[in-house]
């Protein structure tokens, strides 16, 4: 077969549909995992009324146990020492994801119920988007921008319909997951960045190996003094393995295949089907308002999708 009849059987534009196509499967992976970390943080720390383990050990601790992880990982895999150029980048990295958003989430989320936390971290795809076209020189149709918008606007609009509550009602905790939120964007599209010279694997294992410094005499230093029960810690345990680890396995790779500002729309459904898992994991209701809700979210998750394919 010649040159041209090669290129002619196997476009450039197909092979790039199908890595997109595998990127966006990758990331709904990453999504379903993580839309457990907020019910299982919740069930982690616990309430006011019934406090389990501490919020700042939940985020250092569930670092420690990924970072183990992740030198044992390194080392039977044999993977090269990160290059300098990538050095910074992977600071950003563990600065967003391994200590900034588990320590707003965990701190938050023992003070609103896990439903209102999916809610508020719904902003996850826009700011992925925004700061993923800002540092990679993106530019998405304005109609993309609009949807991503509308669906982020709609998660965090969901906890004032519910409650009936005005804007002047927001709690620390709201301030904390929305500082969370920025921290993790911004962690996700710097990861993305680097899981094209060195595989995902290798990102996420090296940003929570290189922060055991940090994490591992903060996680002593706020080793819970009570005991806590069986549930806080399987629930720790979970967002240590896959909040903290696995899921960025999938996550990093289909933000590295897909598209930063495309896969993480995706994003949009991780607020729902955090929703649905509280109800038997945590006994909290899924009414009329957060159905309407969810089913508007998702709704936006497809649009985006075929708008971002425009751009």
């Amino acid at each position: 077969m010649t040159a041209t009849a090669a290129t002619a059987a196997f476009p450039r534009d197909a092979i790039a549909a199908s890595e997109a196509r595998r990127g966006l499967i990758l990331g709904a992976i990453g999504v379903l995992i993580f839309a457990l970390s907020a019910p299982m943080t919740r069930l982690a720390t616990g309430s006011p009324t019934d406090p389990q383990l501490p919020g700042a050990f939940v985020a250092f601790g569930r670092a420690v146990v990924a970072g183990i992880l992740s030198i044992a990982y390194l080392v039977v895999t044999r993977a090269p020492l990160p290059a300098t150029a990538d050095r910074t980048s992977l600071a950003v990295v563990a600065g967003g994801v391994v200590i900034g958003f588990p320590l707003g989430m965990s701190i938050a989320m023992r003070y609103v119920e896990s439903v209102h936390g999916s809610a508020i971290l719904g902003a996850l795809p826009l700011g992925t988007a925004v700061i993923g076209a800002w540092v990679n020189r993106q530019r998405p149709p304005a109609v993309f921008w609009a949807v991503a918008a509308t669906g982020s606007l709609l998660v965090m609009a969901f906890p004032f319909v519910k409650a009936g509550a005005s804007l002047s009602g927001i709690s620390g905790a709201d301030l904390l997951l929305c500082a969370a939120t920025l921290c993790a964007s911004t962690g996700y599209v710097y990861g993305a960045r680097l899981a094209r010279t060195m595989t995902a694997e290798q990102v996420i294992c090296w940003a929570c190996a290189a922060s055991l410094p940090i994490t591992i005499p903060l996680a002593t230093l706020t080793w819970p003094d009570a005991p806590a029960s069986i549930a806080a810690w399987l629930g720790f345990l979970y967002v240590s393995l896959g909040s903290m680890w696995i899921g960025f396995f999938f996550w990093y790779r289909g933000l590295a295949l897909g598209g930063t500002v495309r896969v993480g729309q995706v994003q949009l459904a991780q607020p729902i089907l955090g929703m649905l898992f509280s109800v038997p994991l945590l006994g909290e209701t899924l009414d009329l308002v957060t159905a309407t809700f969810g089913l508007a979210i998702v709704g936006t998750v497809f649009a985006s999708r075929r708008l971002a394919t425009r751009g």
